[in-house]
């Protein structure tokens, strides 16, 4: 159900500029499924880095290393 959902957000980021804006702005993947959740989506921050580097529609997830991150 959740892959549905992360799924289904990614496809509807591809189209709308100002959410790609702000998932791109977002500083790890739970906050990408805060900003999901805030619009109905259901998934973890987990549950989406599963999909780096795979294609959903026109989007490829990807991680993004920060430095400095704790391990």
């Amino acid at each position: 159900m959740a892959l549905d959902q992360l799924k289904a957000f990614l496809v509807r980021m591809q189209d709308d500029e100002a959410l790609k804006a702000t998932v791109l702005a977002a500083s790890t993947a739970d906050d990408v499924a805060k900003i999901a959740a805030s619009m109905g989506f259901e998934f973890s921050g987990d549950e989406l880095l599963r999909l780096s580097g795979k294609k959903v529609g026109r989007v490829t997830v990807s991680k993004q290393d920060t430095p400095g991150e704790y391990n």
